[in-house]
C-alpha cells in the first residue's frame, strides 16, 4: 500500500492555469472571476486605472432628440387639429422642430 501512496506522490503535478486579459494591449493576470466578467463585458469597455489595475469606462449616456410641434414663422396648417391631415403652409402655423438643451 505504501507503494501505491509513494507512487501517486511522484507523479507530475498539473501546472495551475493561469488566466490572462488583454487591456489596450498590455496583458495582466487576473483571477478566474475577474476573466470570466472581463469576458462578459469584452476588453474593449475596460481601461487602465493604474499598470496593475482595470476598470470598466464610464458608459455615455444616450442623448436622443426628438423633433417636438411648435409654432413657427411658415409651419403647416392642420385638418381638424389631426397631425397626420396637413391642409397646407401658412404663416404662423405648426412646424416639427429639434429643441436642442
Amino acid at each position: 500500500m505504501s507503494e501505491l501512496l509513494k507512487a501517486l506522490k511522484s507523479l507530475p503535478q498539473k501546472p495551475k492555469k493561469v488566466h490572462t486579459v488583454t487591456i489596450e494591449g498590455q496583458s495582466l493576470v487576473v483571477s478566474l472571476e475577474r476573466k470570466l466578467e472581463v469576458m462578459k463585458h469584452g476588453e474593449d469597455a475596460y481601461m487602465w486605472k493604474s499598470p496593475t489595475d482595470i476598470v470598466l469606462k464610464p458608459k455615455r449616456k444616450p442623448r436622443a432628440k426628438y423633433p417636438v410641434l411648435r409654432t413657427a414663422k411658415k409651419g403647416f396648417s392642420f385638418e381638424q387639429g389631426d397631425i397626420h391631415w396637413p391642409n397646407g403652409v401658412v404663416e404662423n402655423g405648426e412646424a416639427w422642430l429639434i429643441e436642442y438643451e
